[in-house]
């Protein structure tokens, strides 16, 4: 790993340690009850992968046999998750690190710097991951080389399901276990399947990904001054109350902070991608929910007003600071979107969406559906 005197930029193992050490624990099941959730996550995982593409008509480019399609479902607990995710931002991370080592080493006192900074910055990451840990219910996880404990596909791929906190919010709710593990399914399975059956999807994020970070200002001191820009405007070393006070006053969230005018154009990009793989994923779960799950009007109604009120005002506060606002409004914003689409040119004529990185649609074209549908059909048809 790049590392300045022996000293890793970023400490990866302490951020695994101090994830696992403050993430909250999970819901309390007996190792019977256990093991069946696990076995049935694995069954509506498998039973999805059908029901998504008849209902999407997206298939992998060689058909059903096609291994590049043939991507692991894990299901994990929430330490699992924080080490799947830890190898992620490892490999993301990588190329932006080797600049910053570059950098420092020409720096005088570079080596204790990086030392210093590389334990400050894992137990910063550490502190994310235990706060997201216990949030996410699952994910497709593109980015990170398989390993034993992690294994991942031919196109590199893994769908992570993450038991305790489906446990967690099913009795929250109070809803139908089993229909919600299923509902739950059918979003993550429209991940794996979008990557899937998109073989230039993974490159292409992946790429913008780095353009971004190409873009970092990667001088220390600069770097320094942006975060603690950043952790003032959002209340760092406040107690909780004026966290809170700062981000109802609308403060902006750590990346909006710390971003160039260039890496907005890029943020603009991955924003529009995102919010149409995650409102594509919240149309399916929709479409294919009323055929199979009985209770989906229950569950998604309950869960709807879960994702808008948070769990409290701190975590409110933090959703906001860290952005995560943002990824609300893309599961709203890029639902419309597709839904709009679907209604004015069918399932196909939406799916020329997937050609290739010209046709995705803009930022702007996600909040004015039309505008996508006449670029991308006029051309085609012409």
């Amino acid at each position: 790993m790049t590392s300045i005197g022996g000293a890793e930029m970023v400490d990866w193992k302490l951020a695994v340690a101090t994830a696992t050490r403050f993430v909250r624990p999970g819901p309390e099941v007996s190792r019977d009850e256990a093991r069946e959730v696990v076995a049935e996550l694995r069954r509506h995982a498998k039973a999805s992968e059908e029901h998504v593409r008849g209902f999407t008509r997206m298939m992998p480019p060689g058909g059903e046999g096609d291994a590049s399609a043939d991507t692991p479902v894990l299901v994990v607990d929430r330490a699992g998750w924080i080490r799947a995710n830890v190898a992620g931002f490892r490999a993301v991370l990588g190329p932006l690190l080797e600049k910053m080592q570059d950098r420092r080493g020409n720096v005088p006192g570079g080596a204790v710097l990086g030392a210093v900074g590389g334990k400050v910055t894992g137990v910063e990451l550490g502190m994310l991951l235990s706060f997201l840990a216990s949030r996410v219910l699952g994910q497709y996880e593109t980015f990170a080389p398989p390993t034993r404990e992690l294994p991942g596909g031919a196109g590199g791929g893994r769908l992570l399901l993450v038991a305790p906190n489906i446990v967690h919010v099913e009795r929250e709710l109070d809803v139908a276990p089993h229909d919600f593990r299923l509902w739950v399914c059918l979003h993550e399975e429209t991940h794996r399947t979008q990557f899937t059956g998109v073989p230039w999807l993974r490159d292409h994020i992946e790429g913008e990904v780095q353009s971004f970070l190409a873009e970092t200002d990667i001088d220390p001191a600069t770097l320094l001054e942006r975060f603690r820009e950043a952790v003032q405007s959002l209340g760092g070393g406040r107690p909780p109350e004026a966290a809170e006070d700062a981000a109802a006053r609308g403060g902006r969230s750590i990346v909006e902070l710390v971003q160039t005018p260039a890496q907005r154009e890029v943020l603009g990009r991955l924003t529009a991608v995102m919010s149409l793989l995650e409102g594509h994923a919240d149309y399916v779960m929709d479409g294919v929910g009323p055929q199979v799950v009985p209770s989906v009007t229950e569950i998604r109604e309950k869960f709807q007003q879960r994702r808008a009120s948070g769990a409290g005002r701190l975590d409110q506060a933090l959703r906001k600071l860290l952005g995560l606002d943002a990824k609300l409004r893309q599961y709203r914003d890029g639902e419309r979107f597709v839904r709009a689409v679907v209604d004015q040119v069918g399932m196909e004529g939406f799916n020329r969406v997937w050609t290739s990185p010209n046709t995705l649609p803009t930022k702007a074209e996600i909040a004015k559906p039309a505008d996508w549908v006449a670029r991308v059909h006029s051309r085609t048809e012409g």
